[in-house]
């Protein structure tokens, strides 16, 4: 009998990819599950980036993403990079930019594993480097108008 680390479910998909995207347009928590959604995962992991109304003791009252043009070439490289270092079925990363009001959605990450744990560490990993190392910046706006501007995701 095979072991089960020998069954081609335990191990990485060929091309784990499924989606990389910055978009200008509102993001869909669907889209990723459907592009991360894998018969061979037993764990599914999402992160979503909200856009939240106070930041630093301050009130936000909206705020600005911008990025450089090699953004999306960053997010698939950091996502290749996550892709080598965990048995990844499968992946999703968007980001949006453009004007966002408070409770939008910011990004949005899938990572699907054979296993729970490997999926958790993953998705964690993913959105930690992608928000370290993706050149995308936030601008936001507070109550009293006062403006900052925040390097990275």
């Amino acid at each position: 009998m095979a072991s089960s680390s020998d069954h081609p479910g335990e191990r990485p998909a060929e091309e784990p990819i499924k989606l990389i995207g910055i978009r200008e347009t509102a993001l869909s928590v669907d889209e990723v599950m459907r592009a991360v959604g894998d018969d061979a995962a037993g764990g599914t992991a999402l992160f979503v980036g909200t856009v939240r109304n106070h930041d630093g003791g301050a009130d936000v009252d909206r705020l600005g993403y911008s990025c450089h043009p090699s953004a999306e070439a960053e997010m698939r490289r950091i996502a290749e990079k996550v892709a080598a270092e965990y048995p990844v079925r499968a992946l999703a990363a968007v980001h949006r930019v453009g004007d966002l009001r408070v409770g939008d959605l910011a990004v949005v990450v899938g990572v699907s594993c054979p296993h729970r744990g490997e999926a958790f560490e993953a998705c964690r990993k993913l959105i930690d480097d992608l928000k370290h190392e993706v050149p995308i910046w936030k601008h936001q706006t507070f109550s009293d108008g006062t403006e900052e501007w925040v390097g990275a995701c």
